[in-house]
């Protein structure tokens, strides 16, 4: 049975946690690397790591159980990690990852656009802010190590400001983009004869090209991060982009797909890294979750409560799970429909950031959220 006090809080429970004596006025070099990748789209928390133990869970998700099957069981088998995060899945066993649940960035409302801006730069209002919080972390690094890098077409909104970006886009010209598929999806689904077609199609693709091409890029892509991230005068601080995480259909075989792509890139990061990866944090978030129901198109609606990942070689507090669960009967959800955010993403940030690079929290997390008066970071 889910035992609440086995897990930490968000909010009320900070006070409890320990807080280092030691602090700095200024960062020292430490030689770390801090990777964060962006799922946009807005992943489904609750079928990434599914609450398997709360009483409600079965009933609003049964058409997802069965992809559940095979994935391991943690936080005293309350949870379910999906079965496609199987490099991810030993990493927490190796107390290498850790979760935490039910979190949201200060964003409450349902628009992709300004619940990424909001996450990127830390702001409690959309496009409020002009600059990102990774370029506020690159401007607070010593000069030996402020060199960041984003792994995209354009630079990302989390790393624009003043600090010196570089960017680095790997060549997708022959991939359509998850949007256009959507978008092509809706429109033939207005006519049975060309649906069928399309379905055909799609599914075609999927199990053939479509699913070798997406385990090369993924590789590539995990090694190219860690290549770029492994010399001396390599970047210490990176972002990479994720998209194809918006799901309002046919969820249960895009998500495996999705996963086992993560799962993959992370995989050859930590390959390609070697030794380094013990100096090393990735963090992976969204804009917001999903609705706790599955729609009639067999996909889930934006939501609020999501799921945040920080994974490392030496990652303080690894292999366990944070949540302060609230629950998903129907008196528990925000709204009537979705997961109610326990914990903020900015203070997991900022908490976790401390922690890798040696500052102390408090000192921390005003220059990377100065926007943020009513939070504390989470000592991690």
């Amino acid at each position: 049975m889910f035992d609440r006090r086995r897990f930490l809080t968000g909010a009320a429970g900070i006070a409890a946690m320990a807080i280092p004596k030691i602090s700095f006025a200024a960062p020292a070099p430490t030689n770390r690397r801090f990777i964060f990748l962006i799922q946009r789209g807005a992943a489904d928390g609750l079928h990434i790591l599914a609450p398997t133990g709360d009483p409600a869970f079965a009933a609003v998700r049964s058409s997802f159980m069965a992809s559940l099957e095979g994935g391991a069981p943690l936080g005293g088998s309350f949870f379910t990690l999906h079965p496609a995060l199987q490099r991810v899945g030993a990493l927490y066993a190796a107390k290498q990852a850790r979760f935490f649940h039910a979190t949201a960035s200060a964003y409450r409302d349902r628009s992709h656009f300004d619940g990424q801006n909001i996450l990127e730069t830390g702001a409690t209002r959309p496009f409020a802010e002009k600059s990102g919080w990774m370029n506020r972390l690159v401007g607070q690094l010593p000069d030996s190590e402020a060199r960041g890098m984003a792994l995209a077409s354009a630079l990302p909104m989390a790393m624009r400001g003043p600090a010196q970006i570089a960017t680095y886009a790997p060549s997708d010209q022959n991939a359509p983009s998850d949007d256009l598929m959507m978008r092509i999806s809706s429109l033939y689904a207005q006519d049975p004869q060309l649906a069928t077609l399309w379905k055909s199609a799609l599914e075609t693709e999927e199990l053939t090209d479509g699913i070798r091409q997406n385990k090369r890029d993924a590789t590539a892509l995990g090694t190219l991060a860690a290549q770029l991230l492994l010399p001396d005068d390599g970047a210490r601080v990176m972002m990479i982009e994720s998209n194809g995480w918006d799901m309002h259909g046919a969820q249960v075989g895009r998500m495996n797909r999705q996963l086992k792509t993560l799962d993959l890139m992370i995989g050859a990061l930590v390959n390609g890294l070697g030794p380094i990866w013990a100096d090393t944090m990735l963090l992976v978030a969204t804009e917001f979750g999903r609705t706790v129901a599955v729609n009639g198109t067999q996909g889930t609606d934006h939501g609020t409560g999501g799921l945040t990942m920080l994974l490392g070689g030496q990652l303080a507090g690894g292999g366990r799970i944070d949540a302060d669960w609230p629950g998903l009967n129907m008196a528990a959800l925000l709204d009537g429909r979705d997961l109610r955010p326990t914990m903020a993403t900015e203070a997991i940030i900022a908490g976790a950031l401390a922690t890798h690079f040696g500052l102390d929290p408090g000192w921390l997390l005003p220059r990377l959220y100065p926007d943020q008066k009513s939070i504390k970071p989470l000592i991690v």
